[in-house]
């Protein structure tokens, strides 16, 4: 007897940008994992804390989600944060999983 439905399973090559730089205030050190999954969102995480998410150029108008997925205190450092992800972030891919 299974004990889990297997829900997918997938391998790909991706392509991986590490990157770390400050800010006024911070140092931070990212992983940018750019994958066909996820509706073509890149997946980052954070090196230093191991918090993730999925982002695109629409979420980072969002500063309150990237407050929360990285544990951000200050709303300007957030700030900063979504203009640098808007530079190194490509367009959402439109084409999805599911057609």
């Amino acid at each position: 007897m299974e004990l889990f439905e297997k829900l997918y399973d997938e391998h790909e090559k991706v392509k991986v940008r590490f990157i770390g730089f400050t800010t006024d205030e911070t140092r931070y050190d990212f992983g940018i994992v750019y994958t066909n999954m996820f509706f073509g969102k890149p997946l980052v995480v954070c090196m230093q804390t191991g918090r993730s998410t999925l982002l695109d150029p629409r979420d980072l108008e969002d500063t309150e989600h990237l407050q929360h997925s990285f544990r951000i205190k200050d709303k300007k450092e957030a700030e900063d944060l979504a203009e640098f992800f808007l530079d190194a972030l490509p367009g959402a891919s439109l084409e999805t999983q599911y057609e």
